[in-house]
């Protein structure tokens, strides 16, 4: 349990949020959300005690203990992956630490064994006696194999200390867990197994993420971080989102009489309430609407950007033929080979791989921008692509403002792009900005925007989420839902893939798995598994 009481946070003259009362209960997970800046990641930051609050205090349940998912990933390289786990219960490692310490003492005395025996009788009550298998078991569910678990963390790459530090905050059983984008490079099976990690999860977690579907599956109530307020909310992401949108609609709506907007409201609580109850998910499980009311629904501030794809043709028969093509990589990793498919009028394919440098191969190549390594493709006359590919950083190599930097892709005078670069929430002066001085996501709101103006009828997007916030990538998802042209797209939002793709093709070392079937029921098949398996060779 944490309590927060009175709580403000100001920086200079800027107010954060101030009079933040709120209780967080066990056996609830609450996400996180607000507007880039907001302060989401400063309010984790002051309940774990990392940043000290201009007013107000923070508790924790007698005796508990918080874990923290840590963002500095050397700050363990001269330890070994299971130590460096094991570290995450503070209590039971300053318990080994003293004990092995005793232990190695050439002049062993009476005391000594007094205080070994204390120490031993505390570890085996925290359950020290399974703690390296328990550590071992979480190392491998978020995907780093036993062959390293005794290597030095400084040996990892970048995403697999990423998974290490996850796995810190989760040993244990901690009475209460911040995790601050912990899905940030885990690939969609890792994020599925800490679902259903969480789901089983029994204390009290605070969580911020950008992946809607991980709000969704395990949360059952949402903080949001709006008006200069802490609010809280019953109900995971999708059920905020619905209800604010409904919420702003009644607002705008000056003729709808009171007890009508009442019962719009209800009837919305209804519907919502009996969809969680079919579900699988930990929030049905959680009962996590089963105090809401409807004063609690507000709109929101929010700004989300107008991501509009229109086409200027409508596209032939013949999309794209694709026949044995063949991608390797510099040290000579097949990432994949007779890959064979044709796209057709209206499909929107999300392609997928265990080595996400496949789908990214495969772009560039059909872009032209690099060469296969066998086989060809082939365009149809009537089609023209708009394509975003996963790193831009060559895109902004230059001291052009936003303006003239987008004037390079199209024609049309100094208000024309000012129009685009407004959809897409650049404003005022913020439009003469270098564009060499953008953050990730500022630089991908340019590249959308650069998209637009092509008016294509084939979209290709590699990882189009990456770096955006949650509202652009709601504005995003809700514009390719209702896209009439082609989509071929890459992707590790789960919620991005369900409700965009009607086709799925894995790209694998051994030839491609192309259904047409949604994607959940993908991940779930057995025969798909089955047929994966056979594919990889494992």
């Amino acid at each position: 349990m944490i309590t927060v009481s009175n709580l403000a946070i100001q920086f200079g003259k800027r107010v954060l949020y101030k009079d933040v009362n709120i209780k967080f209960t066990s056996g609830n997970i609450y996400g996180v959300i607000g507007a880039n800046g907001a302060g989401k990641s400063t309010f984790l930051k002051a309940i774990s005690g990392e940043l000290d609050a201009t007013k107000g205090t923070i508790e924790l349940g007698p005796g508990e203990r918080l874990s923290v998912l840590s963002q500095d990933h050397f700050k363990y390289d001269e330890f070994t992956v299971l130590n460096t786990v094991l570290m995450g219960h503070t209590v039971l490692w300053e318990i080994m630490q003293e004990r092995d310490a005793l232990y190695s003492k050439a002049d062993f005395t009476d005391e000594d064994g007094i205080k070994v025996a204390e120490l031993e009788d505390k570890f085996a009550e925290l359950g020290g006696y399974n703690a390296e298998s328990d550590a071992a078991a979480l190392l491998s569910g978020l995907g780093i194999k036993e062959d390293k678990h005794y290597m030095q963390m400084s040996d990892l790459s970048g995403k697999e200390k990423v998974r290490v530090m996850l796995a810190k905050a989760l040993f244990g059983n901690p009475d209460n867990l911040l995790l601050d984008e912990p899905t940030n490079d885990l690939d969609l099976e890792t994020v599925q197994w800490l679902e259903s990690y969480l789901s089983e999860f029994e204390q009290t977690v605070l969580v911020v993420s950008h992946d809607r579907h991980f709000l969704d599956s395990v949360c059952t109530h949402t903080v949001d971080i709006d008006f200069g307020k802490v609010t809280l909310f019953a109900g995971n992401y999708s059920f905020w989102y619905e209800s604010s949108q409904l919420a702003l609609r009644q607002a705008q709506n000056q003729k709808a009489k009171a007890e009508e907007k009442k019962k719009e409201l209800e009837e919305f609580i209804r519907r919502f309430s009996a969809n969680v109850a079919k579900s699988k998910q930990t929030t049905s499980r959680k009962k996590m609407l089963e105090k809401l009311n409807v004063e609690e629904i507000k709109p929101s501030t929010r700004k989300y950007p107008g991501i509009i794809f229109q086409m200027d043709r409508e596209p032939g028969n013949q999309i794209l033929e694709v026949h044995d093509l063949k991608a390797i990589t510099e040290d000579g990793t097949v990432l994949f080979d007779n890959v064979n498919f044709t796209v057709e009028k209206g499909d929107k394919i999300v392609f997928l791989s265990r080595n996400p440098r496949a789908m990214t191969a495969l772009f560039e190549i059909i872009n032209n921008n690099r060469k296969a390594d066998g086989g060809n493709f082939n365009w149809g006359v009537t089609i023209t692509t708009a394509y975003l590919p996963l790193d831009n950083t060559s895109f902004f190599n230059s001291d052009y403002n936003l303006v003239d930097w987008l004037s390079q892709f199209g024609e049309g005078n100094e208000v024309y792009f000012k129009s685009f670069l407004g959809r897409m929430l650049f404003s005022g002066e913020e439009v003469l900005k270098k564009v060499n001085v953008l953050s990730g996501g500022e630089k991908m709101r340019c590249m959308i925007a650069r998209m637009q103006l092509k008016n294509a009828n084939c979209l290709i997007l590699d990882t189009p989420t990456n770096h955006l916030d949650l509202e652009s990538i709601q504005a995003f998802n809700n514009n390719l839902k209702l896209f009439k042209g082609n989509i071929l797209f890459s992707s590790h939002d789960h919620e991005f893939i369900e409700t965009v793709a009607n086709r799925i093709i894995e790209l694998t070392p051994n030839g491609i798995i192309d259904k047409m079937m949604e994607y959940d029921e993908y991940i779930s098949s057995d025969h798909i598994k089955e047929l994966k398996a056979k594919m990889y060779g494992y």
